[in-house]
């Protein structure tokens, strides 16, 4: 946003946006302190963990080598999906990119 009397950039300051080179200050679009949305990640239950498919993938905290398997999107639209592994045997959790 510019100053309307010079021209100037415009600076957020003590809650007004206030000319970098005049006296000028403007109240009017004020930019409001944006919070990241953060999408919850659903936990996927017992119940629903074991009905889900299984796989060879070797668990660090057992060396089971059975896990069943889900997928998640994550992250925004244009990225891969996130796979996620539950240990048959310990039920460990881990997760691939």
């Amino acid at each position: 946003m510019f100053c309307k009397k010079c021209g100037s950039l415009l600076m957020p300051n003590a809650g007004i946006m206030k000319c970098t080179s005049c006296d000028y200050t403007q109240e009017e679009g004020i930019l409001k302190d944006r919070k990241k949305k953060t999408k919850n990640i659903e936990v996927v239950n017992k119940n629903e963990v074991e009905t889900k498919p299984t796989v060879k993938a070797e668990c660090k905290e057992c060396g089971n080598n059975q896990a069943f398997t889900w997928m998640l999107q994550t992250r925004s639209a244009d990225e891969p999906e996130t796979i996620f592994f539950k240990c048959t045997k310990c039920t460990h959790t881990w997760r691939s990119y």
